[in-house]
């Protein structure tokens, strides 16, 4: 760790009260010329913490990663935690971890099956999807749009290694309920959390219930690094295959910048290397380098420090419209809490409501309100207005032009999969938005739902 000088100190603050100057000059008063359905807030303490790390002049992964995946896992109540380069690398990095040899008979394997559902986001599924695992699709329910624990049983075969799933927009699946599951059948859980920091089901924070789970820090998420993800885990073993996937693949296990922890860097015999090759360049797995910087970890930090106020802002959000739009419940399906659970709202869901809801037909999935307007005709006219919407991800992955091709099942029909890609779309809660844009939200939606002319 560098030492700063009293000069160095002295400039350093000097750097710090301009950068404090500068953001009241240019960010402080800056107003929204929309009602976005993410975005970043920060003040001058990330700029800060941002230069502090660039003033080290240490440029990859160093210090401040090292003090933010301590302050998040402890945060979260989890023993492990390794940071990556973006939620998706998380996902791929978790579960390249449970492919690895040393998990025997447990480890998933090509052809391999994995219970997960359609209506996600395209890299829950891919990493398993890329390494030939098979994955299996169950439908989700309406209005949590989250997998039921029920209708997972039926779905298990001998092949399956695994169920993967994400707490849809904040919103925790039944997690006590799919962890019986999953030690009943000697399946691994993977909780895709990366919309989800800071919810919880049963008190305790979603992430700690599967085997290992992940987190996003793209801007859109809870907090930001502008890219980078985590991936955490109680299990020791877990976490040295994870570090080894995210470090190239590499054997050796020293942080980055270090040499010879284990004392015996020239002592080991692996593979058909000869004896005593430098453990640092030894590989024993295909993987990347899908590590973050020191300046996006410091960021982290900065954001860390806000987290649960900006989870309270959320849940205010998403209560606001709630109660401002439960006057629409003739026509829109407004969502809901899973049970036992305390969501850290990502975005609030809304579907067209058919009025044969929920015993419809594949005639009527489709649905138009009574001014003729469908979910893309609302979407648009919202845009219109300077409101952003967002759909549900992928909608239905099977759809999508990559998939055509891919090999995976599907139990039972998934028609509310289906009534999703039709009929779903979502509205940001994130805590840039203050009162008077969500009531924005609630008078132009009123508007338009209940304009029957």
């Amino acid at each position: 760790m560098q030492v700063d000088s009293e000069k160095a100190i002295e400039i350093k603050e000097e750097i710090f009260s301009l950068i404090e100057k500068y953001y009241q000059e240019v960010f402080a008063n800056k107003k929204l010329d929309s009602v976005p359905v993410s975005g970043k807030l920060f003040d001058h303490r990330e700029m800060q913490m941002i230069t502090e790390s660039a003033l080290d002049a240490w440029f990859t992964t160093g210090r401040f990663n090292k003090e933010f995946e301590e302050r998040l896992a402890n945060y979260i109540g989890v023993q492990h935690l390794v940071t990556v380069n973006s939620g998706s690398s998380a996902n791929l990095v978790a579960m390249l971890t449970l492919t690895a040899s040393e998990l025997g008979d447990r480890a998933i394997k090509p052809g391999d099956e994995f219970i997960t559902v359609a209506a996600s986001f395209p890299t829950t599924v891919n990493p398993l999807l890329s390494y030939g695992a098979i994955p299996v699709f169950i439908d989700v329910d309406i209005p949590s749009y989250n997998i039921r624990a029920s209708d997972i049983e039926s779905a298990i075969t001998e092949k399956t290694k695994a169920i993967v799933i994400a707490h849809t927009l904040g919103n925790p699946f039944e997690l006590d309920k799919i962890q019986a599951l999953c030690k009943k059948h000697n399946l691994w859980l993977v909780e895709d959390c990366c919309d989800a920091l800071g919810s919880s089901y049963l008190d305790q924070h979603v992430g700690v219930f599967g085997d290992i789970a992940t987190l996003s820090f793209y801007p859109a998420h809870h907090i930001t690094m502008g890219e980078g993800g985590a991936v955490f885990t109680n299990n020791p073993k877990l976490k040295k295959i994870a570090e080894s996937f995210r470090d190239w693949g590499r054997d050796c296990w020293c942080p980055t910048g270090v040499d010879n922890s284990c004392g015996g860097r020239f002592n080991w015999s692996l593979g058909g290397l000869p004896k005593g090759y430098d453990h640092k360049y030894i590989y024993s797995r295909l993987g990347y380098n899908l590590k973050i910087t020191d300046m996006q970890a410091a960021l982290g930090l900065a954001q860390l420090e806000k987290l649960d106020s900006f989870i309270e802002k959320r849940r205010h959000n998403f209560d606001r419209l709630r109660t401002g739009l439960e006057g629409l419940s003739e026509y829109l399906i407004l969502p809901e809490a899973c049970k036992n659970s305390k969501p850290s709202w990502f975005g609030f869901l809304i579907s067209l409501k058919n009025k044969a809801w929920p015993k419809i037909n594949q005639a009527e999935i489709e649905v138009k309100l009574k001014n003729g307007m469908n979910r893309n005709d609302l979407c648009r006219e919202l845009n219109s207005r300077r409101i952003n919407t967002r759909l549900l991800f992928a909608g239905d992955i099977r759809k999508q032009p990559y998939f055509i091709n891919q090999n995976y099942h599907s139990h039972g029909e998934l028609m509310n999969t289906e009534y999703i890609m039709h009929n779903t779309f979502w509205l940001g809660v994130a805590p840039l938005l203050g009162d008077d844009e969500i009531d924005y939200v609630i008078k132009n939606l009123q508007e338009l739902v209940t304009n029957e002319s």
